[in-house]
C-alpha cells in the first residue's frame, strides 16, 4: 500500500474541465525527471506520462465545464480529485495533495505548497492532469473551431478573448467566469 500524490490541471482557463489526477509511484524505478509540468515541455510531458503510466497506479478525475458553473471552480477542482483518488486501483494509505486546501478523502491528508515542484508523486500526478487536460482540449479544438483550443488550451490569452467575443461562448466555456459571461452578454446579478 502505498501515498499517492494528487494534483490538477485547468483551474484557471475559460474552457474546458478541471483535470485532476492521483499517481501511487513505485518505491524504487521511478521515471526520471519527474518536476511540476508547468516546467517541462509538451514533448517531455507526454514521455514521462507514458512513464508513468507504465509503472504506476492512476486515477484521473474530471469535472465537466458544467459542474464548475454549478458549484464553483474550487468544489469542482475537490469533486475532480476525489473522482481520481476513486480511479486508483489500489487504496493509498495516505494522500500528499499540491497546494494549501483539499478535499475530503477516506485517509490522512497533507496538503504541501508546491509540491508539484518537489515532491514525486505530486509531480507525476501533475503531469498526468496536465497530458490528459491538453489532450481533451485538442479534441475540442476539432469540436470548436474558431477557438484554437489545441494552442491555448482555453486560458485567457489575447487570441481566445478575440475568438471568443467574434463567436461568442461555446459549449465548454466556464459561463461562470466573468471574460465569459461578459462575452455571452450574461449579467452577474
Amino acid at each position: 500500500m502505498g501515498i499517492c500524490g494528487i494534483d490538477e490541471a485547468g483551474r484557471g482557463p475559460w474552457a474546458g474541465p478541471v483535470v485532476a489526477a492521483a499517481v501511487i509511484l513505485p518505491a524504487k524505478k521511478r521515471p526520471k525527471g519527474l518536476a511540476d509540468s508547468k516546467q517541462l515541455s509538451a514533448e517531455a510531458r507526454d514521455e514521462l506520462a507514458l512513464a508513468i503510466r507504465a509503472c504506476a497506479v492512476v486515477g484521473v478525475g474530471i469535472a465537466s465545464p458544467e459542474e464548475i458553473d454549478q458549484i464553483n471552480i474550487l468544489q469542482a477542482t475537490y469533486l475532480a480529485m476525489r473522482r481520481a483518488f476513486d480511479g486508483l486501483s489500489e487504496r493509498p494509505v495516505a494522500a500528499l495533495i499540491d497546494g494549501n486546501s483539499a478535499p475530503e478523502l477516506p485517509c490522512p491528508i497533507e496538503m504541501i505548497i508546491d509540491g508539484d515542484a518537489y515532491v514525486a508523486s505530486i509531480s507525476a500526478a501533475s503531469i498526468i492532469a496536465k497530458v490528459e487536460r491538453d489532450r481533451m482540449m485538442v479534441e475540442f479544438c476539432a469540436q470548436y473551431p474558431g477557438y484554437a483550443f489545441a494552442k491555448h488550451k482555453g486560458y485567457g490569452t489575447p487570441e481566445h478573448q478575440k475568438a471568443l467575443a467574434e463567436l461568442g461562448p461555446c459549449p465548454i466555456h466556464r459561463r461562470s467566469f466573468k471574460p465569459v459571461r461578459e462575452a455571452a452578454g450574461i449579467i452577474a446579478a
